[in-house]
């Protein structure tokens, strides 16, 4: 597991796209996200296809074509400095493959910021080009409306991210101890469902597993990760951090599972870390080495996430 090229910090004035790949975005929280970056002094664009909605799969913001078309023009533009993803829900995998991959590498680092289904994306720009990716609140959610935590560490992350270089969990450790790697993770079912595509990295050896779910009831998250065992992509992981299980069952009976399949890796495991589908939901980098404390609760970055 190799550290990744860590794209510039913003600066005040600097333009921001943002994007829809996955399900489709209400006009008025994209509204109020786009206050929200305003205020940051920000200057926002708004892709043409964000509020579309796909005529057949409602579940769609926009056909595959529009979607993956709005990223790559919004990544190949030079006065974009990062793009930011509008919300999650499904969509990433279908037009992941429609990217031309050569011209993404060939526009130079800047920075990518989203969670959920945007987890399929975190591991092809892993794969595909090398760059540090923010898993952190998408400009039209909820979280990234009205939360002002959320908020201020994205903010933080963004334009001074030597001051949040460790993260700080809410709970203890499930499994003690202390590991050093490189981070990676994100929502562990699209990690899972990533397993065999083009895009996947072949395991996690050597790296911290920071993953999160929601709406995945104990015995499906018990399933997703035997698969990730199975596969032996689990193999040789340096330590994991737990995020948010919204809506994933009683915390008690998910955390027997997690203890049961994570356990016998014989490695630290820290819970409650507060990232993911939670309420103010902080922004965790993929591709920094850092070091992760169970016991303390910490996860403290070797450096900061962007330079």
């Amino acid at each position: 597991m190799k550290e990744l090229l860590r794209p510039p910090r913003l600066a005040p004035g600097a333009r921001v796209a943002v994007v829809a790949l996955s399900g489709p975005v209400p006009e008025e929280r994209l509204q109020a996200g786009l206050d929200v970056l305003r205020g940051w002094d920000l200057d926002p664009v708004v892709a043409p296809h964000v509020l579309d909605r796909h005529v057949e799969f409602p579940y769609l913001a926009g056909t595959d074509a529009d979607r993956a078309a709005d990223f790559q023009a919004a990544w190949c533009d030079p006065s974009v400095a990062a793009v930011l993803c509008a919300r999650g829900g499904y969509g990433v995998q279908r037009m992941a493959d429609l990217l031309d991959w050569d011209a993404l590498r060939a526009a130079g680092p800047k920075v990518l910021v989203g969670f959920s289904d945007v987890t399929a994306l975190h591991e092809a720009f892993a794969t595909r080009l090398g760059l540090v990716t923010l898993h952190g609140p998408m400009a039209a959610g909820v979280d990234f409306i009205k939360n002002a935590r959320a908020q201020d560490h994205l903010k933080a992350t963004l334009f001074a991210p030597e001051t949040v270089r460790t993260i700080v969990s809410g709970g203890g450790a499930l499994v003690p101890g202390r590991a050093r790697g490189v981070t990676l993770g994100g929502c562990v079912s699209l990690l899972a469902a990533e397993l065999g595509t083009a895009h996947a990295r072949g395991g996690a050896r050597g790296g911290l597993l920071m993953i999160e779910d929601v709406g995945e009831e104990p015995y499906r998250l018990d399933r997703i990760l035997t698969q990730l065992l199975r596969a032996g992509w689990l193999d040789g992981v340096a330590g994991v951090g737990l995020g948010s299980w919204l809506d994933c069952g009683p915390y008690e009976t998910l955390r027997r599972v997690l203890a049961d399949r994570l356990g016998g890796l014989g490695v630290p495991v820290a819970e409650e870390f507060g990232f993911g589908h939670c309420d103010g939901a902080l922004t965790i980098p993929f591709g920094v080495a850092a070091e992760l404390d169970a016991e303390a609760g910490t996860l403290t970055l070797d450096e900061p996430a962007l330079r």
